[in-house]
């Protein structure tokens, strides 16, 4: 999908709508509060009704669509140019492009996000690479970088030829790592490789990970790949994400960086789909509301 595509094919509401309809309810409608079956009803602005519930409502109720006086064709517009968007686009562009002020693009961006956020996610298994990077904030001496200075800590997650998984966390102990190595890597996995940073064995260990299932690359001695053994794949997703947030975001609040993590980690396990467009769009009628006051509590 192209933006002249989106451009031609969803250049009025109705067309827009269509589609929503067919991502949201590809079985038939259906009512959003009892769930019960819904008949359209013969109206301009393409109403349902449930008889069950005696509610009406539109496709983007309940959607993070929900209370937007957008046109939709800016809507599809904003999602294109978010998604396919290498190193992510800005809320500034965005205003540019679409001809809206920057709070509505700043909100616009925002909502694509959050339905960017994946909610069932397979356990990751194979080999699969675990490494750390630090992003954001100033440094408290001359030359301090990293562990220790005050920047955001990302951790990163990537399985060998399968998705990478990015998250903000408040620091690098081992019970914190040992956290995102069970809530992600399965059991089964055949091998997580890391750097020799110190508190990766003591997580290994916490999470149930065998010794031998264990490998560690000596950064610390300059050795970066011995034969297989190496952090390189996760630490590529990691040069992408700090390409997008020096050249395009520029600043990232601590507050957000969750949602922009999200959303690198969407777009990159999907990089190669010829779907982005749709799925994204997809998750957008699925997702729950975010109301403006939610989102700047």
């Amino acid at each position: 999908m192209t933006l002249v595509d989106v451009i031609n094919l969803f250049d009025t509401d109705e067309k827009c709508r269509e589609l929503l309809v067919r991502l949201r309810w590809p079985a038939g409608v259906e009512c959003p509060r009892c769930k019960m079956p819904a008949v359209e009803l013969a109206t301009a602005k393409q109403l349902f009704y449930c008889k069950g519930c005696d509610y009406q409502f539109t496709v983007t109720a309940s959607t993070i669509f929900n209370d937007s006086h957008l046109p939709l064709q800016k809507w599809f517009l904003a999602t294109l140019l978010l998604c396919e968007a290498r190193k992510g686009m800005s809320a500034n562009q965005i205003k540019r492009t679409l001809g809206v002020s920057y709070k509505t693009a700043w909100y616009l961006c925002h909502r694509i996000r959050a339905a960017m956020k994946e909610v069932d996610r397979p356990m990751m298994d194979g080999t699969v690479e675990m490494d750390e990077t630090y992003v954001g904030g100033r440094r408290r001496g001359a030359g301090l970088r990293g562990r220790g200075s005050e920047k955001e800590i990302v951790i990163g997650l990537r399985q060998r030829g399968g998705d990478v998984r990015f998250f903000h966390a408040q620091d690098v102990k081992s019970g914190t790592l040992a956290v995102f190595i069970r809530e992600n890597i399965s059991e089964d996995v055949d091998v997580i490789m890391t750097d020799d940073f110190s508190s990766y064995p003591f997580a290994m260990k916490q999470a149930a990970v065998a010794t031998e299932k264990h490998k560690r690359i000596k950064h610390s001695a300059k050795i970066y790949v011995d034969g297989d053994i190496h952090t390189n794949t996760v630490e590529s997703a990691f040069s992408l994400l700090k390409r997008g947030i020096i050249g395009t975001w520029h600043r990232i609040s601590a507050k957000h960086l969750a949602a922009y993590l999200d959303e690198m980690s969407f777009r990159f396990n999907r990089r190669k789909s010829h779907t982005l467009f749709l799925d994204t769009l997809r998750h957008m009628v699925t997702a729950p509301v975010l109301t403006f006051e939610q989102l700047t509590d």
